[in-house]
């Protein structure tokens, strides 16, 4: 498969960081899920999250929108920390949007209902609540199947759907939770192309996790993998399958992007 990203932006150094976990640790129980994580994602960064079943991927994405607390450690947005702000606080100040891995919309509405729906609570002002309606169904391509039902939608375009109720209130972060799982090989790319078109076109700051590495790795700039409740390995995608420790947590000897 070739690759989607045809650039990997190099100049986050000089940029702010927009989420940073200071020292992280959480435990469900008697099972420590994180231990001490630290990392930074830079105002339009790409960043995807790798690891085994279990590992705290979609944990990191309940601490940064509020849903979870850490044991220790700080969750900071905008360097302004928001470790003990609510769900709510955060989602209007920082403007973030989470697709989640499942679902994400109403079954029973069609698709032009959800979108009315999530965007008459997000968007006050009619004329721009229709406008911004019209655009995501275009951009998404998403036209022909907009008085269908969610629950008869094929599976790319439930996550095209998700997807896109989660960036009416313009959000300036979008986590994107297993975007690409159980989908077909067009639908993947299709999707992969509009995640890259977010950052290059509306500056937007992306986490994704996956299991489909590959796929996730063609579209991200840079990517760690957690194992046994640590980052093993951060760096670009070329960095990431060439580190023995991601090699031997995650990728094994054989994995190659293409």
């Amino acid at each position: 498969m070739a690759q989607i990203k045809k650039f990997r932006i190099k100049s986050f150094k000089k940029q702010k960081s927009i989420i940073e976990l200071e020292k992280v640790s959480i435990s469900f129980g008697a099972r420590k899920v994180l231990d001490e994580v630290s990392f930074k994602v830079n105002e339009g960064q790409i960043l995807g999250m790798l690891g085994p079943n279990g590992v705290g991927k979609s944990t990191i994405f309940n601490l940064i929108i509020g849903l979870i607390k850490p044991d220790f450690g700080n969750i900071l947005i905008n360097q302004n920390n928001v470790t003990n702000l609510p769900i709510s606080f955060r989602s209007s100040k920082h403007r973030i949007g989470y697709c989640p891995q499942y679902s994400g919309y109403f079954h029973d509405l069609t698709l032009m209902d959800n979108l009315v729906a999530v965007g008459e609570i997000l968007i006050n002002d009619e004329k721009t609540r229709v406008s911004k309606i019209n655009q995501i169904i275009s951009e998404f391509e998403l036209d022909s199947v907009i008085n269908v039902k969610a629950k008869h939608l094929s599976g790319g375009q439930k996550k095209r759907l998700a997807i896109a109720l989660s960036l009416l209130g313009d959000p300036k972060i979008l986590l994107l939770d297993e975007p690409f799982a159980a989908l077909d090989i067009i639908s993947i790319n299709t999707l992969q192309q509009i995640i890259v078109n977010l950052q290059t076109k509306s500056r937007i700051t992306i986490i994704i996790c996956d299991h489909q590495a590959r796929d996730l790795l063609s579209c991200v700039d840079v990517a760690l993998v957690l194992s046994n409740s640590k980052i093993i390995s951060y760096g670009t995608p070329t960095e990431l399958i060439n580190d023995k420790n991601a090699k031997s947590a995650y990728f094994g000897d054989t994995f190659k992007i293409n």
